[in-house]
């Protein structure tokens, strides 16, 4: 009989090992790509150089070139490896630049792109660093809404033609509000956090249903601060429950918890939590969108799973110590061995790091790819786990280097 001591010593190998050969990736990664970005996804299983109109090749452009230099901090927090930090110091001018002339910024991801920049700030201790996330968060401050008490998922603010995104909130913002309680515990001025609690309150209102589901986008007028409409750009339906909008959900609500304790987040947080384990396949890797059967053969999407096990053990770190936390970390794990031991990409010139992720499946964009939200996710859960790590969004400090966890 195997024994439950013996089960957990495997997972602990097989998870080692997934960060062991991550890391060796990730190196092939930095010589490889020096200072430019791959695109968002890999095509056939390998990443290019980023192309986007009217930019050269490999451009910081995009929402998510800050996962890219992310990876490369965090790996050097892993190992102290002089590569990795030398890698993401490198693409410190391209954002700097990014954010002076506002490049392509008229949306809200400004702490996916500048969350590395805090990490940074972290790691080194470099004033610089601090400086360029505080201007990130100012730009992402001025997305905000007062009237509506939102801030805006896409779009120029105050463009009244822009039918589609005016007043428009996602759920993915969630994970990006962090960015503007950090830059109030830096500067000590309440205006981001303000903006941060008054759309967290919003978004629980609005897009989180009585089941525990979300709705992916809904649409507010901009005067009168009214619901006018649910829809969706990357899910099933607008009533559908898009896995990777549920994960950024439960993570992105318990990152705020720490933030905003008295808004409901955590319990909102467990209330999404739920709603997503009760639809997983066996090996605990979701499917594109969880209103739909996985026992159908429909797409699975490992970087929501990926995001949705940071989001489990950031869950289960804030709740009491017993029972319910304790379930969230074995779920998460389970997860996290789905992951590791049927989608970790084998090694190869750029190769991701996590196989089949999906971009949009309605837009038939990056689907069945690895993809760089999915490869970062993946390998910071490997460093929760294996290394004790903690987010820079809770001010928790750099592990040592190669130590694993108790």
């Amino acid at each position: 009989m195997i024994t439950i001591p013996q089960i957990r010593a495997t997972q602990a190998e097989l998870f080692r090992d997934a960060q062991a050969a991550a890391l060796d990736q990730l190196e092939r990664h930095a010589l490889r790509f020096g200072t430019g970005f791959p695109d968002d996804t890999a095509t056939d299983g390998v990443y290019r150089l980023r192309q986007a109109p009217g930019f050269p090749r490999g451009a910081n452009v995009g929402w998510t070139t800050g996962f890219w230099t992310g990876m490369g901090w965090l790996a050097y927090e892993l190992c102290g490896r002089g590569v990795f930090r030398q890698w993401a110091q490198s693409h410190h001018a391209s954002f700097a630049a990014r954010v002076a002339q506002r490049t392509d910024l008229d949306h809200h991801d400004l702490g996916f792109l500048y969350g590395p920049s805090v990490a940074a700030f972290r790691v080194t201790g470099e004033e610089h660093h601090r400086a360029l996330a505080l201007e990130a968060a100012q730009v992402l401050a001025e997305r905000f809404l007062p009237a509506a008490g939102v801030i805006q998922a896409w779009g120029r603010i105050g463009d009244r033609a822009d039918q589609r995104d005016q007043g428009r909130i996602i759920i993915d913002t969630l994970m990006n509000l962090p960015l503007l309680h950090w830059a109030t515990a830096q500067t000590h001025e309440p205006r981001y956090g303000d903006a941060a609690r008054m759309h967290l309150a919003r978004s629980l209102a609005l897009l989180l249903r009585p089941d525990g589901s979300s709705a992916h986008s809904c649409h507010i007028d901009l005067d009168s601060g009214a619901a006018l409409r649910i829809s969706t750009v990357q899910g099933h339906g607008s009533d559908s429950c898009w896995a990777r909008g549920q994960a950024w959900g439960v993570y992105g609500l318990a990152l705020n918890h720490r933030h905003a304790p008295g808004q409901g987040a955590l319990e909102a947080a467990c209330r999404m939590a739920d709603h997503l384990l009760a639809r997983l396949p066996d090996d605990g890797v979701c499917q594109w969108d969880l209103a739909l059967d996985w026992r159908g053969g429909e797409q699975r999407d490992s970087s929501a799973s990926a995001i949705a096990v940071c989001g489990l053990l950031e869950l289960a770190a804030q709740l009491p110590p017993g029972a319910r936390g304790q379930h969230y970390r074995e779920r998460a794990l389970h997860m996290l061995q789905g992951l590791a031991a049927g989608y970790a990409a084998p090694p190869g010139p750029g190769r991701g790091l996590l196989l089949h992720g999906v971009y949009s499946w309605p837009e038939a964009r990056g689907v069945d790819e690895a993809n760089l939200w999915g490869d970062y996710y993946f390998l910071e859960a490997l460093a929760r786990v294996n290394a004790g790590w903690r987010s820079y969004w809770s001010g928790g400090a750099a592990p040592q280097h190669g130590h694993a966890a108790a």
